[in-house]
């Protein structure tokens, strides 16, 4: 990442400057390059800025919090179909299911019961699920995407009682200790930058004062460094290389995460909302994942890249700030992984032969109709692999697999119609002569449906 490098380290350097940030650290992860990792400003503090300083990261604590979620769910604790009532004792809104809380679509409220960003006093747990009683259902629950930081922390603590302990210590056991995140924490600790709030028409800036969110802890309370995050931020975009044993999630399952479940502003369509993750997308099929996070005098982005010409494994990138009103940071993450790519772009694998396509599917490669609309299957990576003729060149194939000693009837594990079958119809010679993919006939030329006799 040498050639990137200066051009990186500027950018960062720009919006420090121009958004007046106190202290401001990046960081950027590629599974080809080392670490890279720049601070600019001053901790605000004895301690000094470095790449171990520790930044508020608020609500990016959410896909954390999701993430144990959805292990619950792999390890068979709960359902995302199941309502919260099944799985912790609140008095109201018991039949909100854990899916609609994840993506801000159940209608809850966005805080517990009281003014806590006024008085900055929070009430303990108990209180706050006694106090759900008094908590309104602001929409029709699944009409539309409404944040709430109220939802995620119910869902952090059904967590904690479903694993037998606190949220904290299901956290440290089950994502911060696996994945080697050491600078991440419930508290700032010994190396924690002082949370500012610059003034809007000087240059002075105001110490922010420290805040236990405590009951609100799964939806905003951790600190972290930009080293840790932008490991975090790969392995939400890549987790087979991030971890690759699989000890924390699996693949397929960070695949259903970042599903989209909504949309965040229903008219632009700029943002998706998916299991506690937010999806942005970049255009030529390149979407960021992560979360955006703010405290009292913090901000902090934090998103992976997946897509792309160019992009390379395990790509993720964090922007921590100690300043509360530098907006600028929210757009920091995504510069930078573009400009990384742009000047220095993941290495072009070379092409080498591979084996034949087994006997059985031979017969069955190249072009084939359904109804006026032409299809190329061919074998590739080891798999059967369809696309349409005139798709775009970057649209991902459909993959097939076929079924367990059924070699003529195969599921479609990816792509185009994913886990519909695909049915081979042969000849008395074996000759592949008819195909039905999601029950639509494949021919090997364009057919009208006179075929069919609709008289009764």
């Amino acid at each position: 990442m040498t050639d990137a490098v200066p051009r990186l380290e500027r950018m960062t350097r720009q919006v420090q400057a121009a958004a007046r940030v106190p202290a401001l650290a990046v960081a950027l992860h590629r599974a080809d390059r080392p670490m890279w990792s720049y601070a600019v400003g001053g901790t605000g503090n004895a301690t000094a800025l470095d790449a171990e300083t520790r930044f508020r990261i608020g609500s990016v604590t959410k896909s954390l919090t999701a993430v144990l979620v959805l292990q619950c769910r792999d390890d068979g604790l709960l359902d995302l179909d199941d309502p919260i009532g099944r799985h912790l004792d609140v008095p109201a809104h018991r039949e909100l299911t854990v899916a609609r809380l994840l993506s801000h679509t159940a209608g809850l409220q966005r805080e517990p019961y009281g003014d806590v960003w006024d008085t900055l006093r929070v009430p303990d747990l108990d209180q706050m699920l006694v106090d759900l009683a008094r908590v309104e259902r602001v929409l029709p629950t699944g009409r539309r995407y409404h944040y709430s930081n109220l939802g995620l922390s119910l869902l952090g603590h059904a967590v904690g009682r479903l694993r037998g302990g606190t949220w904290a210590e299901v956290l440290a056991e089950r994502i911060l200790t696996p994945l080697g995140l050491a600078g991440t924490a419930v508290e700032g600790g010994p190396r924690a930058a002082t949370g500012f709030l610059v003034d809007a028409y000087s240059d002075e800036a105001r110490a922010e004062p420290p805040i236990d969110l405590g009951p609100l802890g799964p939806a905003a309370q951790l600190w972290s460094t930009a080293g840790d995050m932008a490991r975090w931020a790969a392995f939400l975009a890549d987790p087979g290389t991030v971890d690759p044993r699989g000890a924390v999630l699996r693949p397929e399952t960070l695949e259903e995460m970042r599903w989209p479940r909504t949309v965040t502003d229903e008219t632009s369509w700029g943002a998706g909302f998916g299991l506690g993750l937010i999806l942005l997308p970049q255009g030529d099929r390149v979407v960021h994942v992560g979360h955006d996070g703010a405290m009292p005098g913090f901000l902090a982005s934090v998103y992976g890249r997946r897509g792309g010409t160019g992009t390379p494994q395990a790509m993720g990138c964090a922007v921590l700030a100690s300043s509360g009103t530098a907006g600028e940071i929210g757009e920091l993450p995504h510069r930078l992984m573009a400009a990384a790519v742009q000047d220095d772009p993941a290495e072009i694998t070379p092409w080498s032969p591979g084996r034949p396509a087994p006997a059985a599917y031979r017969g069955l490669l190249g072009r084939w109709w359904s109804e006026g609309f032409e299809f190329v299957f061919g074998w590739h990576d080891g798999a059967l692999q369809a696309r349409g003729a005139d798709s775009p060149a970057g649209l991902p194939p459909a993959v097939f697999a076929p079924l367990p000693d059924r070699p003529d009837v195969l599921r479609t594990v990816s792509g185009r119609e994913a886990g519909e079958l695909l049915r081979l119809t042969r000849d008395e010679s074996g000759t592949v002569v008819t195909m039905h993919w999601a029950t639509y006939r494949f021919s090997r030329r364009q057919e009208t449906f006179e075929r069919y006799d609709f008289r009764g």
